[in-house]
């Protein structure tokens, strides 16, 4: 099992960055593959961006390509998402995921396991 909190929302302009920061509790970090999924207000839960155990293979949905990257540190048991270049269309409530399953986390279905969740709003 694996917990997962996230961090890192916040309020910023369009035009600016965050980084989100997801922790994760267990010593088998490693061994899930994780993503970033994303909900928008009066929408269904959508892909955003998906590691490997290993963090060598990625996946990004096309909107955030160039803008957005993912990252992990198995040392510390922590996911990232890196944000730059930040539009209104981005503002949604961030959830870390985890699974087990060998390939990339791009379904919300794939999930096994979910944070809480974190605001991200991008003003104009």
């Amino acid at each position: 099992q694996v917990q997962l909190v996230e961090s890192g929302g916040g309020l910023v302009q369009a035009g600016g960055s965050l980084r989100l920061s997801c922790a994760a509790s267990g010593r088998t970090f490693s061994r899930y593959t994780m993503g970033w999924f994303r909900q928008g207000p009066g929408k269904e839960r959508e892909f955003v961006a998906a590691t490997s155990w290993s963090g060598n293979s990625t996946s990004y949905t096309d909107s955030v390509v160039g803008r957005f990257t993912i990252s992990r540190d198995n040392a510390n048991n922590t996911v990232y998402l890196q944000m730059n270049n930040l539009k209104p269309e981005d503002t949604a409530v961030y959830y870390c995921a985890a699974t087990v399953r060998p390939r990339l986390l791009r379904r919300v279905n794939d999930a096994g396991y979910w944070g809480q969740g974190t605001q991200v709003t991008v003003s104009s």
